[in-house]
């Protein structure tokens, strides 16, 4: 065998972590091994399949696809072989030498020690072929990619620690063979029946055979071979669900919750989907893959189908196979394709419809999903307004009534006080923000229940949605608020009525000494226990969504806040008989600026505050 170019390459630091939990045995099964390693195999037999439907030169005159597993007890070795689709020099140091995901840095700083936790993050992480050193103490793979010449063979070797090899070699077949060398006291793994029960156990439904020799030496396929989704549902065990789950979705955990489903007629195709039950690290990065795999008549065409399902709902894995789309489809194709409009409304129907039995029938479930998900099925409300009615029913929420997110929309509306139309709700940065807002103390002192809304998508979700089963949705902190008669008090003013003419010519003074900062100053009867608030417009930005926006960067139409205060708050009443104009303006200024810091906003010159501050308090020991 020839070689040439031989290098000693350093991993990536993030590979070299990874490396360490994994030859410190951080998974107690370590079973998993093999099964991500033949995972990989069926993948890259998958991609030469899909390759050759353009170019059949790829198979090279094999076409009998399939997974080698081989034992060598003598040199305490396990092969695993395919004749997919191999790799390039250039590809073997970018998919095994670093890790290119720009959740790399988060994934590490999630690691926690607890060796369960870490073990499913590092599932989601999708780096199975590393899990090859919980066994091995060195492990040498040869591959070469198809359509290349035999000379561009690439020999890859390393002993799990700071760096490996990488040399070009004569290589005629194409695809890859990975060979461990075992460690010491991993010798379980050099029984023939071992290995073909956790073959059977773990990757039973891949679609291709995997060949060991059997008793007589001839080739013996261990697997069914079939896929599963093919097959009929009374036939499939849960467990043989979970681990196909874990093939397509290279996790660790078995999934949440699945549809397995076939729908016959115009366009026929069938879905095995599955929800995870723990959101992958990098569900919020924008070059985040796809979790959804498309098949046609049992073909593979391609990963990461961004179009069988809407974004709001990327956290799916699975598998749709379709009957009626050519084998060449491209992204091209399935962009303009009416029957990929059709798989993707009937899809994303099914998976709500999955989500809403299980909020249903299995509220402990639900619960593990909304805490995971959440937030990204929020999305939907914006994106879907085919389906926003029924996410909608989907969406919980934390309310002044219940700290979990736990509440509904319907159970919200099943609470509402006698005389109450509306949803109410605030929004602010975190829980105790929103819990302290003085916008609620009205709605406290008559018992009634506010929605919490404190995700950054939230300002644009009740945006969107208007209206939950004929009841507006409304801020507690824009424009007028009528309260008159709901949970009783029928003679409770509206807010912004004056009892009193004589608060005009005070509000008018404040006024006057706020300027420009506000679009008025007026009496509130939304207080109870604050001096002051601010209050949104009726059709201006929340003070808080425009808080958002100029953090992101973007111009944001200019607003003012209308300026309450309370009448009944001693600081308001001693304010009232402030004869003083400096002092007057001061005290003006300083409940403007802690209604400001109320709304969790920043105050534009904090130091100003400060020596205000002090210059009254000091005013206030000498008196």
């Amino acid at each position: 065998m020839t070689t040439t170019e031989k290098q000693t390459l350093g991993f990536q630091t993030e590979v070299r972590q990874l490396l360490d939990l994994m030859i410190h045995s951080l998974y107690s099964d370590k079973d998993i091994f093999l099964r991500e390693l033949i995972s990989n195999a069926s993948d890259a037999v998958d991609k030469l399949r899909f390759e050759a439907l353009r170019d059949e030169s790829l198979y090279e005159g094999d076409s009998d696809l399939k997974i080698r597993v081989q034992i060598d007890k003598e040199a305490r070795t396990i092969t695993i072989a395919d004749n997919g689709i191999g790799m390039t020099r250039d590809e073997v140091i970018e998919n095994i030498g670093t890790i290119a995901s720009s959740g790399t840095k988060r994934f590490f700083e999630r690691l926690t020690g607890d060796e369960a936790k870490d073990a499913r993050l590092i599932g989601q992480f999708g780096v199975g072929f590393y899990s090859a050193f919980m066994v091995a103490d060195r492990v040498t793979l040869l591959t070469r990619r198809a359509g290349t010449a035999s000379t561009q063979g690439v020999a890859w070797e390393s002993a799990g620690t700071g760096d490996y090899t990488v040399e070009t070699v004569e290589r005629p077949e194409r695809g890859t063979t990975v060979v461990l060398h075992l460690r010491e006291g991993e010798d379980e793994f050099l029984d023939d029946q071992r290995l073909k029960a956790i073959i059977r156990r773990y990757s039973d439904h891949i679609t291709l055979p995997i060949v060991m020799p059997g008793a007589d030496g001839a080739p013996e396929t261990v697997n069914k071979a079939a896929a599963l989704w093919a097959r009929p549902r009374q036939d499939i065990t849960e467990l043989e669900y979970d681990e196909f789950y874990k093939h397509v979705a290279h996790d660790f955990e078995a999934p949440l919750a699945h549809i397995h489903s076939r729908v016959e007629g115009k366009q026929e195709y069938t879905a095995l989907l599955f929800v995870p039950r723990r959101a992958p690290f990098d569900l919020f990065d924008r070059d985040r893959r796809y979790g959804v795999k498309l098949y046609v008549r049992r073909v593979f065409i391609m990963d990461d189908a961004e179009q069988l399902l809407p974004n709001y709902l990327r956290f799916v894995r699975g598998v749709i196979d379709a009957a009626d789309l050519p084998l060449n489809v491209s992204r091209e194709i399935l962009q303009k394709s009416r029957d990929i409009d059709t798989i993707r409304s009937g899809a994303t129907r099914k998976v709500l419809d999955l989500l809403a039995e299980l909020a249903e029938k299995e509220p402990e479930k639900y619960r593990t999903f909304w805490a995971e998900f959440g937030v990204v099925l929020k999305e939907g409300v914006v994106e879907d307004t085919g389906n926003r009615e029924r996410i909608a029913k989907l969406l919980r929420f934390q309310t002044t009534a219940e700290a979990g997110d736990g509440v509904s929309l319907a159970d919200y509306v099943a609470r509402m006080v006698e005389g109450q139309d509306k949803i109410y709700y605030v929004t602010a940065e975190s829980a105790a923000a929103a819990r302290h807002s003085p916008h609620l103390e009205i709605f406290r002192r008559k018992g009634i229940e506010v929605l919490l809304l404190t995700d950054r998508i939230d300002e644009w979700l009740v945006t969107h949605l208007s209206e939950f089963e004929g009841r507006a949705l409304r801020s507690v902190a824009k424009g007028d608020l009528d309260l008159k008669g709901v949970g009783g008090d029928a003679d409770e003013p509206k807010v912004g009525e004056t009892e009193e003419p004589e608060w005009k010519a005070f509000t008018e003074r404040m006024a006057k000494v706020l300027g420009d900062k506000v679009k008025e100053v007026r009496v509130s009867h939304r207080l109870t226990e604050s001096p002051a608030c601010l209050v949104a417009g009726e059709h201006d930005l929340g003070i808080h969504l425009e808080r958002l926006l100029k953090a992101a960067g973007q111009n944001t139409p200019a607003s003012r806040p209308v300026f309450e205060i309370n009448p009944g708050h001693p600081l308001v009443t001693r304010l009232r008989g402030e004869s003083s104009d400096e002092r007057f303006a001061d005290w003006t200024t300083l409940l403007f600026d802690q209604a400001i810091l109320a709304e969790g906003g920043a105050l534009e010159d904090g130091a100003d505050f400060v020596h205000r501050l002090n210059g009254l308090l000091l005013g206030l020991q000498g008196a």
